[in-house]
């Protein structure tokens, strides 16, 4: 039979953890050089910094629930029956090389499948956000939720682009050119992680965009929806943390978005 967690503590723990690792990540970011930088795939870079994170987190979490598995960037997948932990140890790789202030820790816990808690601790400004199972989400110690903005004329939008898989640009573009002239406008950070977050504590109306990785969306989209949001692929159905697209957002607007997506282009099969 599989032991009973307390979630609740076991995210304090991380929210711990990656204050510590955001710390060493900090500092790093005044040392780092183009000889330290890697291309692991098209437009895809990676360094030191993210390894040593990862490894950092790894070896922590490991401790906190032994028998759980990982799923990690870096690292790839350490697979386990019940647990496993979903991780990007600096989401936002390509800001923070570029000594952009805007990057990321990203971590959750599922059991069967089930995201159970989700921690996103945004480095520079020193804002973790975080939630768990049958709780509500959190920025700093304090109670976050979307916003209550009803119309997507008065709504912020925020999303990302293509850097490997540019075979939706297309339509993709034409949605964006859509939302620009429908919304109060459209921001591109370069963290998914931050843009969920964002959502979650009414920053942001909503968020979407496709291609991205289990590690990049599993935190965020957990808080998101432990703060009242709603969650979807473009094809209004659920399954984001796997799925080939995400649409977040304060639930208000989530349908008028998706008229709009079906209207520009099919969700991937």
């Amino acid at each position: 039979m599989t032991k009973r967690m307390n979630y609740s503590i076991i995210t304090q723990q991380v929210v711990i953890l990656c204050r510590e690792v955001g710390k060493f990540i900090k500092v790093e970011s005044g040392r780092i050089k183009q000889s330290d930088i890697e291309e692991k795939g098209l437009h895809d870079l990676v360094s030191y910094v993210d390894k040593t994170a990862e490894q950092m987190l790894i070896d922590a979490l490991k401790k906190m629930v032994p028998e759980a598995g990982f799923i990690a960037e870096e690292s790839g997948i350490v697979e386990s029956a019940t647990y496993r932990w979903i991780i990007d140890p600096l989401d936002g790789t390509t800001n923070f090389i570029h000594k952009i202030p805007l990057y990321s820790i990203s971590i959750a816990l599922q059991m069967n499948g089930i995201t159970m808690l989700g921690v996103v601790y945004e480095i520079n400004q020193d804002e973790c956000f975080y939630a768990s199972h049958d709780g509500i989400a959190y920025l700093n110690g304090s109670p976050i939720h979307v916003s209550q903005t009803s119309t997507l004329s008065d709504s912020l939008i925020a999303t990302g682009f293509p850097y490997y898989d540019f075979s939706r640009l297309k339509p993709y573009l034409a949605f964006f050119e859509n939302l620009i002239t429908n919304t109060r406008g459209i921001r591109r950070l370069g963290s998914a992680a931050v843009d969920l977050v964002y959502v979650a504590c009414g920053r942001f109306e909503a968020f979407y965009e496709y291609g991205l990785h289990p590690w990049d969306v599993a935190a965020g989209a957990f808080i998101v929806e432990r703060a009242g949001g709603k969650l979807s692929g473009f094809d209004g159905e659920s399954d984001v943390v796997f799925g080939k697209d995400i649409l977040a957002t304060n639930g208000l607007v989530h349908k008028e978005i998706l008229d709009k997506i079906a209207s520009h282009f099919k969700p991937a099969v």
